[in-house]
């Protein structure tokens, strides 16, 4: 499952950012999503916009390209 499959509200835990661009990886490293950290999506917008996802208590807008690689576990 991967991070854009999730529903609002729903909350996963980081398994996978290995497909991503090294630069998009360490950007989202220094906001404070690594492997194992818990996520919750706060808002989905329409049209193949952004999510907005909550991680250890800062939200982070993330676009539907990059959710699509980041492979999760739903909780």
């Amino acid at each position: 499952m991967v991070l854009a499959d999730l529903k609002q509200g729903e909350k996963a835990t980081i398994k996978d950012l290995s497909s991503l661009n090294q630069l998009v990886k360490t950007r989202l490293m220094n906001l404070g999503i690594y492997l194992g950290s818990e996520v919750n999506v706060k808002t989905k917008m329409p049209l193949g916009g952004p999510c907005v996802v909550e991680c250890n208590g800062q939200r982070i807008g993330i676009r539907l390209h990059e959710a699509n690689s980041i492979r999760v576990e739903k909780k």
